[in-house]
């Protein structure tokens, strides 16, 4: 019996509910369907915007383009962040720990100012956007060393030529970590000069044949013309080759001409413009221009040279490898 009555309860209130909509829809009909309108347009945007939530949590993810960061090691006014985890007795970084002492001591240099940071990206691609980004204006290059008032920084990614990329930038490291400016030229030539593992002071054959057979065809060599470049833009392949050749023959030629360059890097070290190095090579070495040019005819041949009695933030330098091909 009460399972009866209560379902003559509940039909009695449909009946209700029914005869009210009835009534609402007679007397408000224009407004009802109104609302009823409304509310199904409000319903259909909040589940359109549900399903856009939903589909941008399924997008991939953008790639990350910040500095190295996985690995962070520290030594010696050297500091490198890796994306590549890297041991602190790591062959590349006991090689530039070698470098910087290799450098003080063939170039007289006193101790580092500053400190230098190494950011070594893990892929190519990774360096690549990171510079697009950082740095819109550099034209492409393997590596960058970057001076700012900020900090001394070098760029570079792993690869296959990532020991002779580091060791040429991480070598503009120390020349602005001790002294206060060096002439673009006379910069990348001693980064080139330093650039090859091993001795200081190796001959690089490339270069070595390629100006030899320069100087058989008439080329005239002109450090007036290097002292005049300006940024790294400027520098082409054979300038490059050619600041590599200055700097081997003030190097090995003879103690007169090493003398020359030695004094120059030590004026460096107190002022900020040292003047023309063709005027001290003139007043020192008159002949300097002829004896270039017989060392470079012959610094071709194998083995060793030896030497004859007789160095966002506001972006200071930017130096750079030798333009791609």
């Amino acid at each position: 019996m009460k399972r009866v009555g209560r379902g003559l309860h509940i039909q009695r209130m449909v009946d209700l509910t029914s005869q009210v909509s009835r009534v609402l829809l007679r007397e408000h009909g224009f407004h009802f369907l109104r609302s009823l309108k409304s509310f199904c347009v409000s319903l259909s945007v909040g589940y359109l915007l549900l399903v856009m939530v939903i589909c941008s949590g399924c997008q991939t993810q953008p790639k990350y383009t910040g500095l190295p960061r996985k690995t962070s090691i520290k030594n010696d006014g050297l500091k490198v962040l890796s994306d590549v985890k890297l041991a602190k007795d790591h062959e590349l970084l006991v090689d530039l720990e070698n470098l910087r002492d290799e450098i003080a001591t063939e170039l007289n240099l006193p101790p580092q100012k500053q400190q230098v940071v190494v950011y070594l990206f893990g892929s190519e691609e990774r360096y690549r956007d990171y510079m697009r980004s950082a740095f819109p204006q550099l034209p492409p290059r393997r590596a960058y060393f970057v001076g700012s008032s900020k900090e001394l920084a070098v760029y570079t990614f792993w690869g296959e030529r990532v020991q002779e990329d580091l060791r040429h930038e991480y070598t503009h490291g120390i020349l602005h970590a001790t002294l206060k400016d060096v002439p673009l030229w006379l910069d990348e030539g001693l980064a080139e000069y330093f650039e090859l593992a091993g001795k200081p002071g190796q001959i690089n054959p490339e270069y070595a044949s390629r100006l030899s057979q320069a100087i058989a065809s008439g080329w005239e060599p002109d450090m007036a013309r290097l002292e005049r470049l300006e940024s790294v833009g400027q520098m082409q392949r054979s300038d490059y080759q050619e600041a590599w050749a200055w700097v081997h023959f003030m190097m090995h030629d003879g103690d007169d001409s090493r003398a020359v360059l030695l004094g120059y890097l030590k004026t460096l070290q107190t002022q900020k413009n040292a003047g023309s190095l063709v005027a001290r090579l003139q007043e020192d070495i008159p002949s300097f221009n002829v004896r270039f040019a017989s060392y470079v005819a012959t610094i071709r041949m194998p083995g060793e040279v030896q030497q004859a009695s007789g160095k966002r933030p506001v972006i200071q330098h930017v130096l750079g490898q030798q333009p791609e091909d």
